[in-house]
Formats: structure tokens, C-alpha cells, sequence
């Protein structure tokens, strides 16, 4: 039966966007934002812009002057290991808050999961991925990766084609977010123009500065009960503008990797040095022989590696 427009609630004439946006809970999520990830004052910026627009969509919406789902589809564009993937799992649970994603969970894939290497192997694994995706946001790392014109037999291409139809056809169940290098994604989108169509936002990620990410080795480290002495503070920061020199730098992924070596190196001088039983604070202290010990500091590599990807270009 189908009703009556007569007896339908009348739309709101008004509507109060500070209480919208407290009542969602984005202001959760931006406060989350600010408080877990250090410096990418524009990124933020940009996503709290993201979030006032759905806001007013939605006040729209409920006063009847807007209809159409807005294109929420994404290109986070920058350097390895500046957030991307962090920012995308913060962006899910602000569009599940506000309703324009029914589940709010982030399924990251690369070119592997999405390309065959046979005959009829691609299209049931792209659209095994966009099903495991629906109802959240779809992360493709490097997405660049998905087309190779060098390669007449690749067959990237078909998911390309899969990809573009169902972020037309189901942009109200699902966002895709495409990231990688700045420079590699704009010739991407240039071949590729029904991408470049699609995407609404683009969200440009900077490098972390050293005090930056020396503050992010130091929350690393205390989410992991360690701590630097002063001198290691100090290694830890010429290590910095020293690694940040050498190939393949991925900002706070290095600093990670640098830190897991450092521990590696301090359990390794505690097994040497201890004669007795030791307490929590020499268990849970890195010291400057423990960072200095790196052969970043004379002028050696670092023992971080390209992916094969990067290697092979």
C-alpha cells in the first residue's frame, strides 16, 4: 500500500549542523586524528573539509534538496610510509559514522589481488575483492601497478575496466581509495581517464619533517614499554637526517624498521653485558651504541630494500 504524501513527516526547514556533527561522532574521529598521528597538518585539513561536506550533504538531504550520493571516491598521493593506509582506515569509520558506508571496514589490496595471470583468472579475483569490499572502502596500494602498456598480454586492464563499472554503479555501497606516488598516480590518470572522472578527492600526503619523525620513533617505541636514553634521543635524530639521504627512504616504515633493528641490537648487548638479574628499566632502555651501531653512520646503506616492484624499474 503505498502512502499517502499527505500523511508523510514534514521536512525540517532548518537544520543544526553543530549538533549533526556532535550527535555523528566525526568529531571523535578527527579528535583520533589529531592525537595519533603526528604533523600532516593539510591531510587533516583536508579531511575535516571531506567531513563538513557530508555534513551539509546529509542537512541537505533531510530538507529535501539533494538526492544524488556524492562522489566519495579518493587518490591519497605521496612518499612510502606517510599515512596513507592509516588515514584510510580513520576515513572508513568517518564515512560509517555519517552513514554513506553500511559497514565502515577497509579491505587494502595491491595489483596481485586484483590481476590474474591467465586467461579468465582476472575478473572472479577482482570482483572476490570488491565483494569482500562492499559496504566499506577498497584500498589499492600502488594502484599504478594495474596498467602495464609495455605488456600487450597483461591483464590489468580487465580489472580496470571491472573497477570503474562497479565505482559507477555502486558509489552508494562503496568507496575506492587509488594510492601511491604522486607523480606515477597523475600518469596513471592521465591513460586511464575514467579513473580521473571518478575520483573527487585527491589528498596529497607530505614527507614527515626529522622533529616529526623523531617524535614518531618515540611514540613507537613507548607503545612497545622502550625508551631512548638522552644520547640515544640525540643518535636517534642525526640518524634521521643521515637515513633520510639515502635511497629508498619511506619516512615513518624506516623508522620502524630502524627501531626493530635497534631492540635487535639492545637484546643483543644485554645477553653480553648482564652478570645478574636485570630490572625493568635496563630491559626497556635503548642507548646510543644501540642506534649508533648502524651502518648508516659510516656511510653504509641502511638494510632497508626497495620492494621487487621498485627494484625492477
Amino acid at each position: 500500500m503505498t502512502e499517502d504524501p499527505a500523511t508523510e513527516a514534514p521536512r525540517p526547514t532548518s537544520v543544526d549542523l553543530a549538533a549533526s556533527f556532535e550527535e555523528s561522532g566525526v568529531r571523535e574521529v578527527l579528535q583520533e586524528l589529531d592525537d595519533t598521528m603526528i604533523g600532516l597538518a593539510p591531510v587533516k585539513q583536508r579531511i575535516k573539509e571531506t567531513a563538513a561536506l557530508l555534513l551539509v550533504d546529509q542537512a541537505r538531504r533531510q530538507m529535501g534538496l539533494a538526492t544524488e550520493t556524492p562522489t566519495l571516491h579518493m587518490s591519497f598521493t605521496g612518499n612510502p610510509g606517510t599515512g596513507k593506509t592509516t588515514v584510510a582506515l580513520k576515513m572508513a569509520d568517518l564515512l560509517h559514522r555519517l552513514g554513506y558506508v553500511r559497514k565502515g571496514h577497509l579491505v587494502t589490496v595491491t595489483r596481485d589481488d586484483l590481476v590474474g595471470q591467465y586467461i579468465g583468472h582476472t575478473a572472479p579475483k577482482t570482483k572476490e575483492v570488491l565483494k569482500k569490499a562492499m559496504g566499506g572502502v577498497l584500498f589499492i596500494d600502488e594502484a599504478y601497478y594495474l596498467y602495464r602498456p609495455e605488456n600487450e598480454r597483461d591483464y590489468g586492464q580487465e580489472a580496470i575496466e571491472i573497477l570503474l563499472q562497479v565505482m559507477e554503479n555502486n558509489r552508494d555501497d562503496l568507496v575506492v581509495i587509488l594510492a601511491g606516488y604522486a607523480d606515477r598516480m597523475d600518469r596513471f590518470f592521465a591513460s586511464n581517464p575514467g579513473f580521473r572522472s571518478r575520483i573527487a578527492h585527491h589528498i596529497e600526503f607530505p614527507d614527515y619533517t626529522d622533529d616529526e619523525l623523531l617524535q614518531i620513533s618515540e611514540i613507537m617505541l613507548d607503545e612497545q614499554n622502550y625508551t631512548f636514553d638522552p644520547k640515544a634521543r640525540q643518535a636517534m635524530a642525526e640518524y634521521i637526517v643521515a637515513r633520510r639521504e639515502q635511497p629508498h627512504f619511506a619516512n615513518a616504515r624506516s623508522i620502524r624498521n630502524a627501531l626493530d633493528r635497534a631492540r635487535l641490537r639492545q637484546a643483543n648487548r644485554l645477553f653480553q653485558e648482564a652478570t645478574g638479574p636485570l630490572d625493568g628499566p635496563t630491559l626497556s632502555t635503548i642507548n646510543e651504541s644501540d642506534i649508533r651501531a648502524s651502518r648508516v653512520f659510516r656511510g653504509g646503506l641502511d638494510v632497508d630494500r626497495p620492494s621487487q616492484k621498485e627494484a625492477a624499474e
